[in-house]
């Protein structure tokens, strides 16, 4: 007989159309009847809660009385919950975010008993290759999803292995028709049967046991207290099957027995069965670009820069760096991060992440400040201190500021040599925003906020002081107005139209049109992108932009605007008028020394329903991209051979390449490639008629939550029929990436390392004699110099060094971005006690050799290695 286990669940989004609010007074009823259920029903075994912490943590909030109930039926075996925090997504979502994730999930998890060990992600829209990876670092061997796979992965089964390019694995029972098709299960027998005889088909075609799967739940779903009288039912319709409470674990058990089940790898990102939305990644850039950024700021900048205080004698502030965490990956779930929702539930996305960057920046500023207040440098007041937060030396150019009272100065090491700079800018400013407490005692002579540009060599992971001497000569600057710019790499000026055009001299290749813009109408909804059919697209060939180009010893600056005349919106784009714009801003910093063109683009839409995207050609043509995700690559075909069969198999949506990228995006051949940086938007497409441009897409334009019979997705609408006019990003919009052409393919120029380089600025603190949040002494002292710890080998990429969340050592996380095994070796400065290796969950592994402070671990192509360090 067939063994039908029916597992009561609810699949519970914090926030959808709906907001957290609503959502938590519901979610106190359910819970109610979940847990007088579970507690007076010896018969009812399990119920699982969504595999998110997050529910409990709202619920307490309302009712922190009833935490003893909970752990006493986690305890039972009968409340499963965890293992996530939020349901993650998994596209545009970071590594680290997921890690932490999992993390915290797991430790709020084990407050009350163990977690569910199964990677529980039923409805994210596409699954990452890396999540093998990342889910057998915390011990878990299966995982439960829906959305993304079809017969061209390698099996047509519902059960299957799913493995890494570093050999992590686990067993998959995919959800071939979703979690819901055991919603509201009903007793009559004629609409009963109904249902099940469109499911059973299906999952019979696809099993591979005689075990199968019926969830019982659905989004927001209270308890089905009928579920026994269904039974009854269900086994008089169908005697050949036996129907029965169960959990997900049963069904994990029995797949286990099977042999010969088929091993698959890649990521899934096939609309054919089920929608993914690949042009998702867009919606809602300011969001996107909000989340990106303040990612980078905790991983790259904020942990680092603690873990270096915490050596120094300094408290980590786990607590508040935790809270960080967790508001941002409320937004991390599959609706919030894809914006797929209400203009008020978006209003909430966006404050949370003002809410998360806001403690970031403050946070970074008082360890800074910790640092640099607590040196011993007796008379020498002021001072300028400059942290770099990568594992190796970098010569860098820095663009900082200096206040002081000084008319003229110089910036001097502590053996009085000089470090020569140039003044940009400078300007007097009030005492009284430096510290009230100035002109309260009278003293009203004004500071003078200078900003300055130098270049320096820093140490690893680490930082140098220099202080700020009275001079009696004052830098000039040697700033030129210019057309063409000469850098060691380049040489750069700017067309009429506000492209660039530059002569790579390394690779003695030239670029036109670079940063064309082009705009096209967007007749799709908050999932998707749907261009209006046979539309010509409106490009930025003819605007007469403004330009200012200026270069000094250390860098230049290009300075381009102009506007960008669009439809007005839908309608008007049918009629061919063009009403409306996009100002544009494009400001790039590109240093004398190094080959990345740094590009800010700033955006002032006053038009609807339309796509914006820069392209960025290559000039070389390539089959394939190559961009990041989660710890490692992937590598994409430019076209989607899905395209041609896609419409004669019924897809449920349009299989067009646009694609998600976490940090960089690149084509390439053997000789050269180009490569784009990203700390904004994460979306891109190759294009062009010999797929030889990055198309890098700036934002969508789009005024419904959901929409029915689009262009590329036909059929009934995702999500519901919602106006959301916020969603059309009328309005200013800041976007951050770079561009970078080089010698060899993407992986062998090693781009994930220039990602992680462009995303981890050099930071300043200028300390004076006047604060207006005054701290007493700290009773430390630390070094004008420091350093604590090197990479001496190794192409690999630092992912994380933070504090432990056990114990009081460090932890480094690396992985390997290449297509090659390789191995890394750090030298500790000082002193290590201990070092050995963790998993992602921080639990200690195997012992690590300290050969003099030398650490070395082997990584195996798109591994990450976690090392504990105790000094």
């Amino acid at each position: 007989m067939k063994q039908v286990h029916i597992v009561p669940h609810m699949h519970w989004d914090r926030e959808w159309y709906f907001s957290t609010e609503e959502s938590r007074i519901l979610l106190v009823n359910n819970m109610e009847e979940i847990m007088d259920r579970l507690e007076h029903d010896p018969d009812y075994p399990y119920y699982v809660l969504d595999g998110q912490t997050s529910i409990l943590e709202d619920y307490f909030a309302v009712k922190p009385e009833a935490k003893d109930r909970v752990k006493k039926l986690v305890q039972a075996g009968k409340l499963i919950i965890g293992p996530w925090y939020t349901q993650t997504d998994e596209m545009v979502v970071g590594g680290e975010s997921i890690v932490r994730n999992l993390l915290y999930g797991i430790k709020d998890s084990k407050e009350f008993g163990s977690p569910m060990r199964i990677g529980y992600l039923p409805d994210s829209f596409g699954q990452s290759a890396q999540m093998p990876h990342i889910l057998n670092g915390f011990d878990i061997n299966y995982t439960i999803f829906w959305r993304g796979t079809s017969e061209r992965h390698g099996t047509d089964k519902t059960e299957f292995y799913w493995e890494t390019k570093d050999g992590s694995k686990v067993l998959v029972q995919l959800l071939p028709l979703g979690y819901a098709i055991g919603k509201y299960l009903p007793q009559e027998e004629s609409a009963l049967q109904q249902r099940m005889e469109k499911y059973f088909p299906v999952l019979d075609r696809g099993a591979t046991t005689e075990h199968q799967l019926l969830p019982n739940g659905h989004d927001q779903m209270p308890i089905q207290k009928d579920i026994y009288e269904v039974i009854e039912k269900l086994k008089q319709l169908y005697p050949d099957r036996e129907f029965f409470l169960s959990k997900y674990e049963n069904i994990f058990a029995e797949i286990e027995k099977q042999a010969n089940l088929a091993t698959i790898s890649g990521e899934f990102l096939d609309g054919k069965y089920m929608r993914v939305h690949r042009s998702i990644y867009s919606t809602r850039m300011d969001i996107k670009a909000a989340n990106t950024r303040v990612e980078n700021k905790i991983t790259n900048v904020l942990e680092p820069l603690a873990a270096m205080a915490y050596d120094l004698g300094f408290e980590y502030h786990h607590g508040l760096i935790e809270l960080i965490w967790k508001e941002i990956m409320k937004n991390h779930a599959h609706d919030s991060i894809g914006c797929c929702c209400s203009d008020k539930v978006h209003r909430e996305i966006a404050n949370r992440l003002f809410l998360a960057e806001e403690k970031t920046d403050q946070l970074i500023e008082f360890y800074k400040r910790k640092i640099v207040d607590s040196m011993d440098t007796s008379h020498k007041m002021d001072r300028l201190t400059l942290f770099n937060f990568l594992p190796y030396e970098r010569e860098e150019v820095v663009t900082t500021e200096v206040i002081t009272k000084f008319n003229a100065f110089s910036l001097q090491n502590e053996e009085g040599e000089e470090t020569d700079y140039e003044v940009l800018h400078a300007e007097e400013i009030d005492p009284g925003l430096i510290d009230r407490q100035i002109v309260h005692y009278g003293n009203y002579e004004p500071f003078i906020k200078y900003k300055i540009q130098l270049k320096l060599t820093l140490p690893a992971m680490g930082y140098r002081t220099l202080f700020v001497i009275e001079d009696s000569e004052s830098r000039a600057s040697n700033i030129q107005t210019k057309q063409t710019i000469e850098t060691d790499y380049y040489t750069i000026s700017v067309n009429r139209n506000g492209t660039l055009n530059f002569w790579d001299k390394q690779l003695e290749k030239f670029y036109d049109q670079v940063l064309l813009l082009e705009n096209g109408g967007d007749d799709g909804d908050e999932y998707d992108y749907s261009p209006l059919e046979n539309e010509e697209l409106i490009f930025s060939d003819d605007v007469k932009a403004e330009v200012a180009v200026e270069q000094n010893d250390y860098a230049a600056t290009i300075q381009i605007s102009y506007s960008l005349n669009v439809p007005e919106d839908i309608q008007e784009r049918m009629t061919g008028e063009r009403t409306s714009l996009v100002d544009v801003q494009f400001a790039l910093h590109i240093p004398n020394h190094k080959s990345l063109i740094e590009v800010t683009c700033e955006l002032d839409n006053h038009a609807k329903d339309h796509r914006l995207r820069a392209y960025i050609p290559a000039g070389l043509v390539s089959s394939f991209s190559i961009a990041d995700n989660q710890f490692g690559h992937i590598k994409r075909d430019v076209y989607d051979s899905a395209m041609d069969i896609w419409e004669k198999e019924n897809w449920s949506e349009r299989p067009d390449a646009i694609y998600p990228m976490l940090n960089y995006v690149g084509i390439s051949n053997e000789e050269r490639g180009m490569s784009v940086l990203t700390n904004s938007t994460r979306e891109y497409e190759i294009v062009g008629e010999h797929y030889d441009t990055i198309a890098l897409t700036l934002f969508r334009s789009i005024g419904h939550l959901g929409k029915a019979n689009m262009l590329r997705r036909p059929g009934r609408p995702s999500g519901i029929k919602l106006p959301t006019p916020d969603s059309q990003m009328i309005g200013k919009l800041k976007l951050e990436f770079a561009i970078l052409p080089h010698k060899g393919s993407t992986l062998k120029a090693n781009i994930a390392k220039m990602a992680k380089e462009y995303m981890t600025p050099v930071h300043t603190y200028n300390k004076i004699p006047y604060n207006a949040m005054k701290l007493n002494d700290s009773g430390l002292q630390t070094p004008l110099t420091y350093q604590l710890l090197k990479e001496e080998s190794g192409g690999v990429v630092l992912s994380a060094l933070k504090k432990s969340e056990q114990n009081d050592s460090l932890i480094l996380r690396v992985f390997n971005p290449s297509d090659q095994t390789t191995e890394v070796s750090y030298c500790i400065e000082g002193s290590v006690k201990q070092a050995y290796r963790t998993n992602l969950n921080e639990d200690q592994q195997e012992g690590l050799a300290t050969d003099q402070g030398m650490i070395t671990v082997p990584l195996k192509v798109n591994q990450s290695q976690t090392i504990s360090i105790k000094r």
